[in-house]
């Protein structure tokens, strides 16, 4: 068979597997969630015991067999793909350690922790476009990698143009023809069997509002700003937690499962109290977006327990988290301004996930496809530049670049 052909029967057999994948892992995550929630409106105070045990469980097993499924996932695809032949055989992007990511994330869904299941859907199909790369013998480049990655994206959100997006802004560093036709090939199979068994959805609800001009010229950089910054601050303290020197923070990371014991406290703490904060906080988004209000403080405690969360080291990914912290902060801004509130959450939701990931692009398109708001795309593509540039100001690293450092081998480093 020839090299070509070999190549394209590898990533459409890749894109179909990873697609049934991310839809089973969707559907289960769900479940987690809502059994999570049955148990909190039945015994109120039991996610008090409950979450942190989980996140301690969580972190043991995570730490003492499957230390490449921390995290998000994201950063060990980018790792992975700046040594493509090295790491298809080692554990980044390895089947053992997509089961485990697979596995863990639910864990953590059920244990009510702040995750998304979007960063890890990229590393479990990245690990099976590669294993299928390797049983067709066909040879691995970055560019599997990244068309792996970008499918996932695609097959979670069920947004297709989002999946090419992402791989142009965050897994390819040099962006080649050869990768393009991988990259668009697997989206395009995995958005098929995405949209062929779940149906034409959308994600996060409609969005049929609008924006004038005099009110976008009021709303954008506010909203803009406050994303950009509360988006940074995020960023730059996950980062500075693995590099800080303090006592006190040497001393957690060096106890993970005590650490994770600890996060998870403050999780089932913010939950209780909240009785809104647990998981992906899909369902407070969708409701935010199609116009419904929701407490002020839920933003800035979906913020908190988002943090705690992704602090603990356990997997599980943050995309969905983002974008439900997003929706709380406009929805904190919407009082100010006479403008649609949901207006206000979606441009909320663009501003601090851009502050986070530091992804413009990616961020309008998945917003754009999740709340079917084509009429504010202009608003969006201008919240999300400002967003970039005052996040670029407080934290000068990229959040999830930052992150991959941690799994590059000391050649790749250097």
């Amino acid at each position: 068979m020839m090299p070509v052909a070999q190549r394209r029967i590898a990533t459409a057999v890749g894109a179909v597997l990873l697609g049934l994948v991310a839809l089973s892992f969707a559907w289960l995550g769900d479940r987690a969630q809502a059994v999570l929630i049955s148990i909190a409106h039945r015994w109120p105070y039991a996610p008090l015991v409950l979450t942190p045990c989980i996140f301690a469980a969580a972190a043991w097993v995570t730490h003492r067999w499957f230390t490449a499924a921390r995290g998000s996932g994201i950063p060990q695809v980018i790792a992975a793909a700046r040594e493509p032949a090295a790491s298809g055989d080692g554990p980044l992007v390895s089947l053992r350690t997509a089961l485990g990511k697979f596995g863990l994330t639910l864990v953590m869904l059920l244990a009510g922790g702040s995750v998304g299941r979007e960063g890890p859907t990229v590393q479990i199909s990245a690990a099976i476009m590669i294993a299928v790369h390797r049983w067709l013998r066909v040879p691995i480049t970055a560019g599997v990698y990244i068309a792996g990655g970008a499918a996932g994206v695609s097959a979670a959100f069920n947004t297709p143009l989002a999946g090419v997006a992402f791989a142009i802004e965050e897994l390819a560093s040099a962006y080649e023809q050869q990768v393009a036709v991988l990259v668009m090939a697997a989206v395009m199979i995995a958005g098929f069997i995405s949209l062929g068994l779940a149906g034409d959805y959308v994600y996060f609800g409609l969005m049929r509002e609008t924006l004038n001009l005099r009110a976008a010229l009021i709303v954008i950089p506010v909203v803009g700003v406050c994303g950009g910054i509360a988006g940074g601050l995020f960023s730059r303290a996950v980062l500075r937690f693995g590099k800080v020197r303090h006592p006190w923070i040497v001393a957690a990371r060096q106890r993970p499962v005590l650490l994770a014991l600890g996060c998870g406290m403050v999780v089932a703490a913010l939950g209780v109290a909240t009785q809104s904060t647990w998981g992906t906080g899909y369902e407070a988004t969708r409701a935010m977006v199609e116009g419904d209000q929701a407490p002020l403080w839920f933003g800035p405690a979906k913020l908190a327990s988002t943090l705690a969360t992704t602090l603990s080291g356990t997997p599980g990914g943050i995309f969905a988290p983002s974008l439900s912290v997003g929706a709380g902060i406009g929805n904190l801004l919407s009082p100010l301004f006479d403008a649609p509130a949901g207006v206000i959450v979606v441009l909320g939701m663009v501003s601090y996930f851009v502050g986070v990931v530091r992804a413009p692009l990616t961020a309008v398109i998945i917003i754009m496809e999740t709340t079917a708001s084509r009429g504010l795309v202009i608003p969006l593509f201008a919240a999300a530049l400002i967003a970039d540039a005052v996040s670029a100001l407080v934290c000068r690293e990229r959040l999830y670049h930052g992150l991959s450092a941690a799994f590059l081998s000391p050649a790749a480093k250097a």
